[in-house]
């Protein structure tokens, strides 16, 4: 199994290009089984999540074909996704197990065959994560579900019809699975409480693309009108804002001085003010965004997460590895998932002083951090190890690298080509 070996005490001086939305690409990819026409995704990132995704698709019937996006490597994969005929309604356990981004499946398979059989997620161990919301949308719209086996068993025999429902709590996932079964039932359907991420507007701009007509983009209220068939569409995902906002960190966290080429600072507007607030420096350019560490050491904040427009719960760890290396002391509190504090005990293991009660984690910054041997528990816990070990003295290595290949393309070529000590290596 593969680690990542650092060695701290190296400035980040250059650029680093940010690659596309891993979390806007997955609903996009999924968007595919809608139609029978063709749909070209653009600047899709080059993941190990992105494979599974293409792995499941692949097992209901969608064609992938993969090309070199634009600009060499920068601009990521253009993939052409067409599902001609669903040849399966089956999404299975030993994939499914991997991400919990595959349960989107539910609702497009639903929409367009009347009939799903999708296992329950998987992904990070970061709380319950239920799919009640999931459920109780779509059983809203029409839709008979139960649980057997482990596995969802949905039917909607005479089609789904558009039906308005409000979320009792704001999830990203339950709105992206209710629209793209909106987009092919009977009818108008509104979602009220709906998420308003990035992601969202994105999926939703797709779907319009495609032919559905869609109100209320990036509100909390989305109308959808449902459409016999869904068009051919060509879309370009969004930048992403956990990368954007993952490197400046980093490039905080070693004073240093970069620029975050495609990155979009309307994206991470929450995180940019706590990050300013510590005593980083973020300015828009012409090609995205430049982050400096100005005068002085950083500045301890608080930061609470939030749905968007909030603090992002996956830059959480991120946030509280920079905190560590703060003057005085923040307090970070998660509201959005229980359990998303293992990264602590790692953290700790360098050196980190942090106390957590219930829902949140005092941090009181220490004047240094020391190397260690540290084991990655969740996607966004193993990239906040790396941004402590880019400031720690001497050498860390950090295990279970394969949580960071889910959603960070290329990272240590990126760091290491503005100048960090990392490497790759093999297990």
């Amino acid at each position: 199994m593969d680690r990542l070996r650092i060695t701290g005490g190296r400035q980040l001086k250059g650029e680093i290009a940010i690659s596309g939305s891993k979390n806007a690409s997955l609903p996009l990819m999924v968007a595919a089984l809608l139609s029978d026409q063709p749909l070209v995704l653009e600047n899709v990132p080059r993941l190990a999540d992105i494979d599974t995704m293409m792995q499941l698709l692949r097992k209901h019937g969608v064609e992938i074909g993969e090309s070199p996006g634009s600009d060499g490597h920068r601009h990521g994969t253009t993939l052409e996704l067409r599902t001609a005929r669903i040849a399966s309604t089956t999404a299975p356990y030993d994939i499914v197990r991997k991400m919990r981004a595959s349960v989107l499946v539910l609702g497009a398979l639903l929409a367009r065959e009347g009939a799903a059989r999708v296992s329950l997620p998987g992904g990070c161990a970061i709380g319950a994560r239920p799919v009640d919301l999931h459920i109780a949308g779509l059983k809203a719209m029409g839709a008979d579900i139960d649980v057997d086996g482990g596995y969802l068993v949905a039917r909607a025999s005479k089609g789904l019809k558009g039906a308005r429902y409000t979320f009792p709590k704001v999830s990203v996932g339950a709105t992206e699975n209710l629209m793209m079964a909106a987009a092919l039932a009977k009818g108008t359907t509104v979602l009220d409480n709906a998420a308003r991420e990035p992601e969202i507007g994105d999926l939703a701009n797709c779907l319009v693309a495609m032919g559905v007509p869609i109100h209320g983009i990036g509100t909390e209220t989305l109308t959808i009108e449902g459409v016999d068939r869904l068009q051919a569409a060509r879309h370009r995902v969004i930048p992403d804002r956990i990368e954007t906002g993952t490197y400046a960190m980093a490039v905080a966290m070693t004073a240093g001085d970069v620029e975050l080429v495609d990155g979009r600072l309307e994206l991470i507007e929450t995180a940019a003010a706590a990050l300013r607030q510590a005593g980083v420096s973020l300015d828009a350019t012409p090609r995205g965004l430049r982050v400096q560490r100005t005068n002085g050491a950083l500045r301890g904040v608080d930061v609470m997460t939030e749905p968007y427009p909030g603090f992002p719960t996956d830059l959480q760890a991120q946030m509280m590895a920079l905190m560590t290396r703060a003057e005085g002391a923040s307090m970070i509190t998660e509201t959005v998932f229980e359990s998303r504090f293992m990264h602590v005990p790692e953290l700790a293991r360098m050196g980190a002083n942090v106390t957590i009660h219930h829902e949140s984690a005092l941090v009181r910054g220490v004047p240094k951090l020391r190397g260690a041997e540290v084991m990655a528990t969740d996607l966004r816990a193993s990239v906040s190890l790396a941004i402590a070990a880019l400031a720690a003295e001497g050498t860390t290595t950090i295990n279970r690298l394969y949580h960071l290949d889910r959603g960070y393309e290329r990272l240590e070529r990126k760091l290491a080509a503005c100048g960090a000590d990392i490497e790759r290596v093999a297990g």
